[in-house]
């Protein structure tokens, strides 16, 4: 059975990360709608001129248009077996939209990477990043050797504003009011399984792999 998984999170939960490593140990695309939506603008698609009149507007991009930029992607032959979607859904009406353009042969999985609100600030309130090769250090869990210089580079390091305990924790009330509803649907569904995200990236890695290596040998007992 073809397979639409789903990763969700709040900020700074390191979903992107996840997901990159997701996808190549399980074989499928991964289907970054940030990444999407950039490239539609920068190419200067239909769909990306349409969604840039509401932002410029001020406007919400409708779901209908992020879908469509969405299914033109997942339309292609990389993604016949499937593919890892980190980024969308975010709410409810955006998850009722993508279940009704999936056919009944596809099976919809979704991943909760969980962590506790006073994780997720100390990540982003520490985190560092330079301004010549974007590389981020943390003043805690992975300072640089030499105090406001990059490793990698040397380039001068940097907090960025939106990085602000007082902003992050915004984010993650705006996050908890949109997604608790959409971790609640797929759970009542019996497609939710909850990973602990506040482990380091290697030990969250290890639990989501082990998670689809039960499911495959599982799918070939019922064979």
């Amino acid at each position: 059975m073809v397979s639409a998984v789903i990763i969700l999170g709040p900020p700074g939960a390191g979903k992107g990360t996840q997901a990159v490593r997701l996808a190549a140990e399980i074989g499928l695309p991964h289907i970054s709608t940030g990444d999407l939506f950039r490239e539609n603008l920068s190419n200067e698609t239909e769909l990306g001129k349409l969604a840039k009149t509401y932002m410029e507007a001020g406007k919400l991009v409708p779901d209908e248009v992020v879908i469509d930029m969405l299914f033109g992607r997942v339309s292609a032959d990389d993604c016949a077996s499937g593919y890892l979607l980190d980024g969308f859904p975010r709410t409810v009406a955006q998850a009722e939209a993508l279940s009704a353009r999936l056919s009944d042969e596809w099976e919809t999985r979704a991943v909760q990477l969980e962590v506790p609100d006073g994780v997720l600030v100390e990540r982003a309130s520490g985190r560092l990043l330079c301004r010549d090769c974007s590389n981020i250090h943390h003043e805690r869990f992975s300072p640089p050797a030499t105090e406001g210089a990059c490793d990698a580079c040397g380039g001068e390091l940097y907090k960025r504003t939106d990085d602000s305990a007082a902003t992050v924790s915004e984010r993650l009330t705006v996050y908890h009011t949109e997604t608790k509803p959409l971790i609640d649907y797929y759970g009542e569904r019996g497609v939710l399984d909850v990973v602990d995200g506040a482990r380091t990236p290697d030990e969250v890695f290890a639990d989501l792999r082990a998670l689809f290596a039960a499911s495959e040998a599982s799918e070939q007992e019922v064979r």
